[in-house]
């Protein structure tokens, strides 16, 4: 996935990477409870709260080069067990910053699977989430 945003790339970066900004805008934009150790070995747990339902994704930082990106483990914790290995890229051009992930699955069925879970549609969702709250603090 790839998206480009009006903003510069630390800001971009401490976007994705400090839980006071992550709560703003990482669950589509809904309530979302944030426990985040952004070091490398450290934990991460995101439960979003959409109406009457809760959504908890949790995983493990395993690279960190700010502003550069950073790579993680992702786990939806209702699939426990189907875990992917995600790296974010920050690239800045012309004062737009370009985030660029990449997924890598155990295998093909995994990766179907994320497909089909509506993920793509909810990743969207965050990042129009993202494009309004980076324009409130900017």
């Amino acid at each position: 996935m790839s998206r480009s945003f009006a903003a510069p790339r630390d800001l971009v970066f401490a976007a994705h990477s400090q839980a006071e900004h992550v709560r703003h805008w990482w669950g589509r934009g809904n309530p979302l409870d944030v426990d985040l150790d952004f070091s490398v070995g450290g934990k991460w747990r995101f439960v979003e709260h959409a109406g009457n339902q809760e959504h908890a994704f949790r995983g493990e930082f395993r690279e960190i080069d700010p502003p550069n990106g950073f790579t993680w483990t992702f786990e939806y914790e209702p699939m426990a067990g189907h875990i992917a290995v995600e790296k974010y890229e920050f690239t800045e051009s012309g004062g737009r910053t370009t985030v660029t992930c990449t997924a890598t699955f155990s295998n093909r069925e995994d990766r179907d699977g994320m497909l089909q879970s509506g993920m793509e549609a909810g990743a969207e969702e965050s990042y129009r989430a993202l494009d309004a709250y980076l324009t409130k603090i900017s």
